[in-house]
């Protein structure tokens, strides 16, 4: 099946009073049964850079025996697969007990596709085409209820930090006036502090639609941002060529 995908892709936390043993956990393992070669090494590389390791079947039957034997933190399967097809994968897999999140990826559309999607044992249904980073969010939120782990509602990176239910932004225990996309392009940067962020991210994340690749408003956006939260331009550095990172201070 050829189906367009999307646009171009895109924390850490620890605490203990006691100084335990650092343990480095592997990351956290995905599995992507797709057999449309673009959307499956769009899917896959946006993932590998989000700092997932990432399994790829390109057929039902190779995407069946690799969740009967690897233990995934979740898996994206689109329905329409050769071989064996994406509805017949879930029910197998979890008529055998396996409880792995799984969110179908699929181009149609319907109600009654999406119903019987997630009859089928599917925790979540998306519909192509897509956005990567509304991809990326569904596969963390899978996570989330899966390791029964409720998102923070603050993010701090340093001496920043933003609470998003009351949208208070503090600065070295100061606070900050944003407006409501300054906001949530500090809050979208602090998110993914340490990784570079395309322009294209942060149209789709504060936008919610693209625009002109050309276009300058994130410029424009990110110049009001550092003007009121990194005026010594020490945080939010351009990445030439990339678009923007949050270092960590």
């Amino acid at each position: 099946m050829n189906h367009a995908g999307a646009s171009d892709p895109g924390g850490a936390r620890f605490r203990f009073a006691t100084m335990p043993p650092i343990v480095q956990r592997p990351p956290m393992r995905i599995l992507v049964v797709e057999d449309d070669e673009k959307i499956a090494s769009f899917v896959v590389r946006g993932l590998k850079e989000s700092g997932f390791s990432v399994d790829h079947a390109p057929d039902g039957e190779t995407g069946l025996a690799l969740a009967e034997t690897t233990e995934y933190d979740a898996a994206v399967v689109d329905i329409m697969l050769p071989k064996l097809d994406g509805l017949s994968l879930v029910r197998r897999l979890r008529a055998a007990r396996r409880t792995t999140p799984l969110l179908f990826l699929s181009a149609r559309a319907g109600v009654d596709d999406r119903v019987k999607g997630l009859e089928a044992g599917a925790d979540d249904y998306l519909t192509k085409p897509f956005a990567f980073s509304e991809l990326l969010a569904r596969i963390q939120a899978l996570i989330r209820r899966a390791l029964r782990a409720p998102e923070s509602t603050r993010i701090a990176v340093g001496d920043v930090s933003v609470d998003l239910t009351t949208r208070e932004v503090l600065r070295g225990g100061r606070k900050v006036e944003l407006q409501p996309r300054e906001f949530s392009l500090l809050a979208f940067l602090l998110r993914h502090a340490g990784r570079p962020v395309t322009k294209t991210m942060i149209l789709e994340h504060v936008w919610d639609y693209s625009f002109d690749p050309q276009t300058n408003v994130v410029d424009v956006l990110v110049h009001r941002l550092r003007n009121k939260i990194d005026p010594e331009k020490t945080r939010l550095e351009t990445v030439r060529g990339v678009g923007y990172i949050w270092r960590h201070a």
